[in-house]
């Protein structure tokens, strides 16, 4: 299987804590691509997706289609988590360029790089 960033994948993500996603589901690969590759290291960054509507930059809306997503979808960005590579259990698809720079977005306001990675004139979380 071939893991790639931004990448559609279906993850088991149980066991859990509290609030934390749960279930097997779709979620997108946000790692770099050099760590993805590396087989030294066996983690890889996901975001969730979930079917629920969200709102704002941490909620990006994902569209069905070459994704492998069946409906309109968003990312749960605030959700996101490292995984064992062994937790990956099949991959759908990719994500549309558009859709990849608005997680990008959202992982930069949510990690606190905005002024960093968007600019000054970064968009504040809504």
């Amino acid at each position: 299987m071939t893991l790639r960033r931004g990448a559609v994948v279906m993850v088991g993500l149980d066991p859990i804590i509290g609030h934390e996603q749960r279930g097997v589901r779709p979620c997108i690969i946000v790692s770099d691509p050099d760590v993805i590759g590396d087989q030294r290291f066996r983690l890889v960054c996901v975001v969730p997706v979930t079917g629920t509507s969200g709102e704002g930059l941490l909620y990006p809306p994902l569209a069905p289609g070459p994704s492998g997503l069946a409906k309109k979808s968003f990312a749960l960005i605030d959700q996101l988590r490292s995984i064992d590579k062994r937790r990956i259990r099949r991959v759908f698809g990719e994500l549309a360029r558009e859709e990849i720079t608005a997680i990008n977005e959202g992982l930069a306001v949510f990690l606190g790089l905005g002024d960093r990675v968007l600019g000054a004139d970064a968009p504040p979380v809504q």
